[in-house]
């Protein structure tokens, strides 16, 4: 069932990507090819990120944080520059847009796209299923195996669009709060795999719970070196308006009419 998923998901996302585009330019929008491209490239990272430990073992920790680093990390980075957000209000009718964006600004959505609590999700998830037996668990409950890579995902996503999103965010923190957050987050997920590198999770042999917390820890730091660049290309670009590219409508734009 989790292989099944982890192609149906990124297929349906794929298809529903190409199908909004696909509105946007027949209403007379026009979208980028390169977000398109890097849309795909995140779906077929989230998707090795499942399959790869599925064929190696899931219970190979090495593995296992690869996937981790893949569909936490590196997968968010490519996708939110495809701007989903953005693209959906566009090939959406007006009324449902309008619905949707009322939806965005409500209480609960800020809370949870603040950059702190998309942190606290994400690590606090990580410090959850390694300090306690959930990774152990997770070879035996496939519905857990499911949740499990599910949150990553997600606190990925919420953390990466959080700090260097595309999509409208007008409730989102200042730069300065963005990169307290940023390097909160380095120094935990740095402490996590320190921990782990000397306290295996249960069920880890010790060989290969020293492996996997070196790949977590140098391949976190090259995937948050990868976002702090992203972050301060952004603030570069935000402190120079007159070179700042103008952001992507919201709207499409409708065809002038014709004159009789």
């Amino acid at each position: 069932m989790g292989v099944w998923l982890a192609v149906a998901v990124p297929f349906g996302a794929a298809v529903g990507y190409v199908a909004a585009v696909d509105r946007v330019r027949r209403r007379g929008g026009d979208w980028p090819g390169w977000r398109i491209g890097v849309w795909f490239a995140g779906l077929f990272t989230a998707a090795t990120a499942i399959l790869g430990p599925a064929v190696a073992g899931r219970h190979d920790f090495t593995a296992h944080m690869a996937g981790h680093l893949l569909l936490g990390m590196a997968a968010p980075l490519l996708l939110v520059p495809a701007a989903p957000v953005i693209l959906t209000l566009r090939a959406l009718p007006v009324p449902l847009a309008r619905r949707v964006a009322r939806l965005l600004s409500t209480r609960p959505a800020r809370v949870l796209t603040h950059p702190v609590t998309a942190a606290a999700l994400n690590v606090g998830g990580l410090w959850l299923l390694y300090g306690t037996g959930l990774y152990q668990q997770m070879g035996t409950r496939p519905w857990l195996h499911l949740a499990v890579h599910a949150h990553i995902a997600a606190a990925g996503y919420l953390l990466t669009a959080a700090v260097v999103g595309v999509d409208p965010a007008p409730h989102r923190p200042n730069r300065r709060v963005r990169a307290v957050v940023i390097v909160a987050f380095l120094a935990a997920h740095d402490i996590l795999a320190k921990h782990l590198y000397a306290h295996p999770p249960a069920g880890v042999p010790g060989g290969r719970a020293r492996t996997g917390a070196q790949l977590m820890y140098y391949g976190g730091d090259m995937l948050d070196l990868a976002l702090i660049t992203v972050f301060c290309w952004q603030w570069y670009r935000a402190a120079a308006p007159r070179t700042r590219p103008p952001p992507l409508p919201l709207a499409c734009p409708h065809p002038a009419p014709r004159r009789s």
